[in-house]
């Protein structure tokens, strides 16, 4: 487990699973690194063009109109834990995916929050 903050615990959609509880106590490897998300189809569509995460995609100018992005259990997580993935995906857009690991590891946060 990794106790700093790390650009490589960023998933694809801009979650910061090196805030996560089950990556915290070792019982998931991160999303990045876990090869048997293969139902993600985020993170299959990130690796195929060799992105980092969503923020690198320049084929929708509005987010919400990826539906691999915004599919329903998306949408159901969003409700029930207020997140907000795509101010994530914004914020690592503007200051990095760096800055933004740092940021989301000081606030011990796993996503942007939505208001």
């Amino acid at each position: 487990m990794n106790t700093s903050p790390d650009s490589g615990l960023v998933a694809a959609c801009g979650l910061y699973c090196g805030a996560c509880h089950k990556y915290k106590k070792g019982s998931c490897a991160g999303c990045r690194e876990n090869d048997k998300a293969t139902w993600c189809k985020i993170r299959i569509c990130t690796k195929e063009r060799g992105f980092a995460s969503c923020a690198d995609c320049r084929e929708f100018t509005d987010l919400d109109d990826c539906k691999k992005l915004n599919n329903i259990f998306a949408k159901f997580f969003a409700l029930v834990f207020r997140s907000d993935r795509k101010a994530s995906l914004g914020r690592i857009a503007e200051i990095g995916i760096e800055a933004y690991a740092e940021e989301m590891h000081g606030e011990k946060l796993m996503v942007i929050k939505r208001k």
